[in-house]
C-alpha cells in the first residue's frame, strides 16, 4: 500500500512540474512588402528572430504610419504587443494558433479588436478588424 501511495505521489509531482510549451510563430520572420496597398503608398513589416517587428507605411519619402510589434509571453500565454499607435502599449491576447496562423484579440481596444496573421504559400496575410470594419493586408516576402 505504501508503494502504491508513493507511486501516485511521484506521478502527481512530476505531472505538475511539466512546463507548458509555448510555440511562437517563427513563420513571421523576414522582410515583407504589402502588395495590396493604395497606389501612392508602400507598407512594410520586418519581423526578427527575437519576435520583434516593425510595421510602417511610406507616402513618397514620408513615414505616415509606424508601429513596433512584439510577440511576448505573460503568465504562460502569448500576446501581440503593439507600441507606437497609442500612448501606451496595447496587448492583444493570442486566442487561436496553428502552425501557420494566429488570432490575437483585445475587445477593449477601439480598433482593431482582433488581429489575424496567416501564411498562405509565399504570402503573409493579415486582417485587422472590429465588429463594423476590417482591413486586409497581403504581403510578399522580399529576398534578404
Amino acid at each position: 500500500m505504501r508503494i502504491l501511495i508513493l507511486f501516485f505521489t511521484c506521478i502527481l509531482l512530476f505531472s505538475c512540474q511539466q512546463e507548458k510549451k509555448i510555440k511562437k510563430p517563427t513563420w513571421l520572420f523576414g522582410t515583407w512588402e504589402r502588395i495590396n496597398n493604395e497606389a501612392d503608398k508602400k507598407t512594410y513589416e520586418f519581423w526578427y528572430d527575437d519576435f520583434s517587428g516593425i510595421g510602417f507605411t511610406l507616402q513618397k519619402q514620408d513615414t505616415v504610419f509606424k508601429e513596433v510589434l512584439h510577440i511576448v509571453t505573460k503568465n504562460d500565454s502569448l500576446f501581440l504587443q503593439v507600441t507606437g499607435v497609442n500612448e501606451t502599449p496595447t496587448f492583444f491576447a493570442i486566442t487561436q494558433q496553428t502552425d501557420t496562423s494566429f488570432t490575437a484579440e483585445n475587445k477593449q481596444n477601439e480598433f482593431p479588436t482582433s488581429i489575424r496573421y496567416w501564411k498562405d504559400k509565399n504570402h503573409l496575410k493579415a486582417t485587422v478588424a472590429n465588429d463594423e470594419f476590417s482591413i486586409d493586408f497581403v504581403f510578399k516576402k522580399l529576398n534578404n
